[in-house]
């Protein structure tokens, strides 16, 4: 078979002639990939070639170079970059060649391809006159598709490929995208091509940015596109406006006052719908920034500093010329629209919450004569805006300026659960959800509580998004009034939701028994479920218990139909389902604490069912798991009885080293274990430090599942206490080896990462400490005192440091000088750093203090 019938099979509407054709690929890359790989741009390349095969050729060609995971990733790129070179130059020839081809497809195909190329290659210092070409080729008269494709390819390979290496061509390519884009250019194909370029490009044109007269031209062009006669290149242009006041908020001063206010106002009103979902984006943006500067210069407040950025308050000043715009936005649902499809009146909606956000209290004087004109309006379009736009201001504003206007909508917002239009009614109960949720405090028991209940436990009977919107609004009110009355309930035994918990839970409970989880509505009823069994008061038990009995009799029946699972369909609601059990079972677990004695074989029994027949489903094992850790908890040592039958599905999810959540569980369920056995854990100790020792080793788990382990170390050192002497040597030498990394400060991740990773070190260290603190074995911590001062010292002084790290550090000192009162370490504890550390004057949070303060004496002690 020839390669363009093979790939003509590829695109068969025959699933087993597709699976054929694609498995013959898939060995013929393996059996001779340089063969293949010459196959494929041959195809590419052949103008007589149908475009569907060639589509398919630059597929496939695409797929054998880049994968989205990093280990893949490596591999494909080392195979490509062994190849000999005359293929490697044979291959790209032709993917150069296709870029120009008569069908402008043809050379859109290509162009993923050579940025595919590219992506290897660059970063290596390999096809160094790559991009020498494709400038050549951009000022190509001649050729309309070969511009167009070479755009295409500068903006793919400006997407996947890090700004630094492209930094030292960023004038030119930046010159070239701009000069395509520029309303002199004759086609707007090109246009079109060069604005999707230069959004790629933003990033890494930073030092263009920085200089005036380039920032000026840039933004000209760019303010110029939008005005362009093709509506393709406007909603290109917008979402460059979008991305570069995400960029480069702090240089937008001047072309907000002379542009942007007014291009972006007309842009909300455009006709096209594209269009006006970018001008509000922009919009959207600004306020995140703007919100996060607010919280930036807070915290620069609280420090004593200057902000990076300041706020231009640009939201602010445009509020009188938006908000006219967006409440009419509001107003343009369409009445069939696809409930996942993103639109304008969507994306006002969001707009309004995000405002409100940054200008706060100044929006509710903007919208409440909106709200009051349209509530009662006729017209559903107009009361779905006017409680949307309500819903959207909750948050944000002083719940002081809003109180009032709150205790004035209830009654009528609960009233409108009954509205006859849909839309209304899934609006209504989305904005009771946010009540419940931002302000509480409006809910008056006594006056609105059965009336809100009834509405929302009556709207559990309406259409799929409508049931998951008051799922999580009567979850918001559970949440949210446990919090507010939890010493009243405490104390008296009651709370105000004590007489309505049997009901709303019976009801969510038939919510539940569907068969579909259209809407997400399944799984909202089964968090609400857990949400009322949380916050249940002590005279509501029973429901709390009933309610596990039939989860648990839920959890069996769908065990016992694990054979008729026929399709992909049936598991994933099989597993869903499995994993909304769970989370009822860890939440009851929690609740009733060693009141689930009585019932823990049966949930042990089942749980273990669920891991055998969960087989490889990580989610559902994750939350399987996560049940055995949270009955460990509960039980104590009273767990131990089960631990021989629970240890040999433990161990391999331990080395699921691909598995990171898996993995992550794992590690935290020996944790409980061994919090909750305590001493009685020691005859596992020894496996336990074996497994995580080894993976500690392995090249392809995780790192953050590793400062699991480190922490890890700690809980086991501190349930079996002197028995830790056997693993000390070993651990204490791990622990250094972690704790001398240090990161790069450029590298922000990686300085995320350490801090992480000191963390989970001074938790092992604490958990060692503790467990040998007050016993006969406590002299075996002496040789390593100088390195856990050491590495207390290196934590607070590091600018980078966390509160938790910085409270962590204070605690192990203080562990530290506990065990040795007699004096031991004098000497090391009268450093003049300690002395200095422990009467820091930094602000700091209570907790840290009150920690800091407890080490200052126990030092007191050890240097008396």
């Amino acid at each position: 078979m020839s390669a363009t019938e093979l790939l003509a099979n590829t695109l068969s509407p025959d699933a087993n002639t597709r699976q054929d054709a694609s498995a013959k690929l898939e060995n013929a890359s393996r059996e001779n990939y340089p063969q293949y790989m010459l196959m494929l741009s041959a195809v590419l390349a052949a103008e007589d070639t149908g475009l569907h095969i060639r589509n398919a050729a630059s597929l496939a060609l695409k797929n054998a170079l880049s994968a989205r995971d990093n280990a893949r990733q490596q591999e494909y790129s080392n195979r490509w970059l062994s190849l000999p070179n005359d293929t490697k130059i044979k291959i790209k020839q032709d993917a150069l060649v296709t870029l120009g081809s008569s069908s402008q497809k043809a050379g859109n195909f290509a162009s993923t391809v050579v940025a595919a190329i590219a992506a290897v290659e660059l970063p290596q210092g390999h096809w160094s006159e790559l991009i020498e070409l494709l400038l050549g080729f951009v000022n190509n008269q001649d050729n309309t598709n070969l511009k167009i494709s070479t755009l295409q390819t500068i903006g793919f390979i400006c997407e996947t490929i890090k700004p630094e290496i492209l930094s030292l061509r960023s004038n030119e390519i930046l010159t070239a995208v701009i000069h395509g884009a520029r309303k002199e250019e004759t086609s707007s194909e090109v246009q079109l091509a060069a604005i999707h370029a230069l959004y790629n490009s933003l990033e890494f044109v930073r030092e263009n940015f920085e200089r005036e007269g380039e920032r000026n031209y840039i933004m000209q062009v760019v303010c110029e596109a939008t005005q362009n006669s093709n509506v393709a290149v406007q909603v290109g242009a917008f979402e460059c406006l979008v991305r570069i006041i995400g960029l480069y908020y702090d240089k937008m001063a001047l072309y907000m006052e002379q542009a942007l206010f007014g291009l972006t106002v007309m842009g909300m009103k455009h006709a096209d719908e594209r269009v006006a979902l970018q001008a509000v984006e922009f919009w959207s943006t600004v306020c995140e920034e703007e919100v996060d500067l607010a919280i930036e210069a807070q915290e620069a407040q609280d420090y004593g500093e200057t902000p990076e950025t300041e706020s231009r308050h640009y939201a602010k000043v445009a509020l009188p010329d938006i908000i006219p715009v967006l409440l009419l936005l509001t107003t343009k649902q369409e009445d069939d629209a696809d409930e996942d499809e993103w639109n304008v009146s969507m994306a006002a909606g969001t707009c309004l919450s995000l405002l409100a956000g940054a200008v706060q209290d100044i929006i509710v004087p903007a919208v409440i004569p909106f709200i009051e004109a349209h509530i009662k309006a006729e017209d559903w379009h107009q009361r779905e805006a006017a409680v949307m736009t309500f819903g959207s201001i909750l948050e944000g504003p002083d719940p002081a300026v809003l109180t009032p206007l709150v205790n004035q909508a209830l009654p009528l917002l609960i009233d409108m659960m009954t509205d006859p239009n849909p839309h209304v009614k899934d609006t209504t109960a989305w904005t009771l959800g946010r009540i419940c949720d931002l302000l509480i405090a409006c809910i008056k028991p006594d006056i609105h509580l059965h009336p809100l209940i009834s509405a929302l436990v009556n709207g559990l009977q309406e259409s799929p998004r409508i049931v998951a919107n008051c799922c999580w609004a009567l979850m918001n009110l559970a949440d949210q009034l446990g919090i507010y009355y939890d010493d009243e309930a405490e104390q008296q035994g009651s709370g105000p939701l004590s007489p309505y918990y049997e009901g709303v839970v019976q009801a969510l409970l038939r919510v539940t028994e569907s068969a579909s989880n259209e809407a997400n509505f399944r799984t909202s009823a089964y968090e609400a479920i857990t949400s009322y069994l949380s916050h249940a008061t002590p005279d509501a038990i029973v429901v709390v218990q009933n309610t596990l009995l039939t989860v648990l009799d839920r959890m069996e029946q769908l065990l016992n139909m694990q054979s008729q699972i026929l399709g992909i369909d049936d598991r994933n609601n099989w597993n869903e389902l499995q994993s909304n059990f769970c989370s009822v079972v860890i939440c009851v677990i929690r609740k009733l604490e060693k009141g689930i004695q009585p019932l823990s074989d049966r949930v042990m029994t089942l749980i273990l069912q669920l891991i055998q027949a969960a087989g490889k489903t990580s989610s559902v094992l994750e939350d399987a798991f996560l049940v055995v850790g949270s009955l460990a908890s509960a039980l104590e040592s009273n767990f131990a009885p089960y631990i021989q039958a629970f240890l040999p599905f433990l161990y391999p999810a331990l080395k699921a080293h691909e598995d990171t959540q898996l993995c992550t569980v794992a590690v935290g369920i020996i944790g409980d274990i061994s919090r909750a056995l305590g001493e009685q854990s020691a005859p596992y100790a020894e496996s336990f430090m074996t497994v995580l020792l080894e993976n500690l080793q392995s090249d392809v788990l995780n790192r953050n599942v590793k400062i699991s382990i480190l922490s890890c170390f700690g809980d086991i050192a501190l349930a079996i206490g002197p028995a830790f002497e056997l693993f000390l040597t070993t651990t204490m030498g791990v622990l250094k080896q972690a704790g001398a990394v240090e990161p790069n400060p450029l590298d922000y991740d990686l300085v995320d990462y350490v801090g992480q990773l000191r963390e989970g070190i001074l938790e092992a260290y604490t958990g060692i400490v503790t467990g040998l603190k007050k016993t006969p074995k406590v002299e075996i911590l002496l040789p390593y005192a100088q390195d856990l001062l050491h590495l207390i010292q290196r934590c607070l002084t590091d600018e980078e440091r966390t509160d938790s790290l910085v409270r962590l550090c204070y605690g192990l000192l203080g562990d530290l000088a506990d065990s040795f009162p007699n004096g031991q370490l004098k000497q090391l504890l009268l450093n003049q750093w300690i002395a200095s550390e422990l009467r820091s004057k930094n602000r700091m949070p209570p907790e840290t203090k009150k920690t800091m303060r407890w080490a200052r004496e126990m030092v007191k002690t050890a240097t008396q």
